[in-house]
């Protein structure tokens, strides 16, 4: 971090300085306008799954796995005095999941520490919009915080618009500063008596730099061309990972200690007319270690009334395997790097399903202020025998 850290400050002055030069708005008929509250939204989801390559045992065994999320978030916005619009966002979330592999950590006690856990990760960001000259600045701290492993993060971003206000470019970095608890497999563990409370740490930093161009092209048609570069390092791989090779032998999951990610978006939302939008987006992904990537998304939002409409969706993903996995039993010793988790093997995937939003004009059930109601199924399968379900509901307060 120390050494990103001027580099991070000096660009956010720069981008806040795009905004500082604003004269004050002298027209007598301006009242200043203290922070107001703009909405609130409310997120729950359950997710369950299941399928037989937990990484944990080597690509083999039960994945099974649920996870109870919820999250709310309050908005906030206020004028300045140069008529700059200030809005601030809260979010606390909170998940608690059980995890039948995470259990195979130390198969010898009742429950290992990491069989069920909960996260809470709250956020903070803040932007200022000039309206007149069409340019927002702004920056977000995040953190994570879990049984065995905290996250701390932040980032600036920075958009201007055209004069014609159709078009819009952004620019966004990131950075996270995460520190790994080492609870390796019980088998594993040599000269160190690993207590509940006294494993060691080891970090792993990411940052990631995103530009983007958003683009109006008629009343019909909006487009957003994304790309991104994400630059990790420290320990990348997971100590309790557990890696067998050919000769019987069981080892602790090794991966190099760097890796470089660059995915490309397209994006596009069609309006079909007063009912129906048709979005679709594509993204290719290649990383240094040699993993390749296809994502393809189709949503089309139908107005079933003014006040309801239902969403179907779907989205096709393929990715090549990583150089450093094998699957159970097929690393040798001449391999300098080795993993058997299924997430960096050779796979496709589908997500689909529906969902369904209500905004009625009075409030969702009468309650004026409930604005909107959304309800989403997904049910989501690799064809490398995994599969999930998700459901989640989501309350917009205005």
């Amino acid at each position: 971090m120390k050494k990103i850290c001027l580099s991070v400050v000096g660009m956010y002055l720069s981008l806040l300085s795009a905004l500082s030069q604003t004269t004050p708005n002298t027209d007598s008929s301006y009242k200043r306008r203290k922070l107001k509250f703009e909405e609130a939204n409310i997120v729950s989801s359950y997710y369950k799954q299941d399928g037989n390559h937990a990484a944990v045992t080597g690509g083999i065994g039960s994945q099974a796995l649920t996870d109870l999320s919820n999250s709310i978030d309050v908005k906030l916005t206020r004028y300045d005095k140069f008529n700059r619009k200030h809005s601030y966002s809260l979010e606390v979330g909170i998940d608690h999941y059980t995890s039948a592999s995470s259990d195979k950590i130390d198969p010898k006690t009742l429950s290992s520490a990491s069989h069920a856990d909960t996260r809470i990760y709250p956020s903070f960001n803040w932007t200022m919009e000039n309206e007149k000259k069409g340019t927002t600045i702004g920056a977000g701290l995040y953190a994570s915080t879990e049984f065995d492993y905290k996250s701390f993060g932040g980032n600036i971003n920075f958009s201007r618009k055209t004069k014609n206000r159709n078009g819009e470019f952004s620019a966004r970095l990131q950075a996270y500063l995460d520190q790994v608890s080492l609870i390796y497999p019980a088998e594993l563990r040599t000269g160190v008596n690993q207590g509940e409370h006294d494993y060691a740490t080891t970090a792993r930093n990411s940052f990631s730099g995103t530009l983007s161009w958003s683009q109006v092209i008629n009343k019909n048609l909006q487009l957003m061309l994304e790309g991104e570069v994400v630059y990790q390092s420290g320990y990348l791989g997971l100590p309790f990972n557990r890696v067998y090779f050919n000769d019987n032998s069981v080892h602790v999951e090794k991966l190099p200690s760097s890796r470089l990610k660059v995915p490309v978006s397209l994006r596009a939302n069609y309006f079909l007319g007063d009912r129906y939008i048709i979005r679709a987006w594509y993204r290719y992904y290649k990383d240094d270690w040699n993993i390749q990537s296809n994502t393809l998304q189709l949503e089309t939002s139908v107005k079933i009334t003014p006040f309801l409409s239902v969403t179907p969706f779907y989205r096709f993903y393929q990715q090549t395997a990583a150089e450093y996995f094998a699957p159970y039993e097929m690393h040798t010793d001449a391999d300098n790097y080795y993993t058997s988790n299924y997430d960096l093997s050779k796979f496709n995937s589908s997500f689909y399903g529906i969902g369904f939003r209500m905004a009625p004009p009075k409030g969702v059930f009468n309650i004026q202020h409930v604005n909107a109601l959304e309800i989403r199924y997904g049910h989501y399968q690799k064809n490398i025998n995994m599969n999930a379900n998700i459901i989640s509901l989501h309350l917009k307060f205005k």
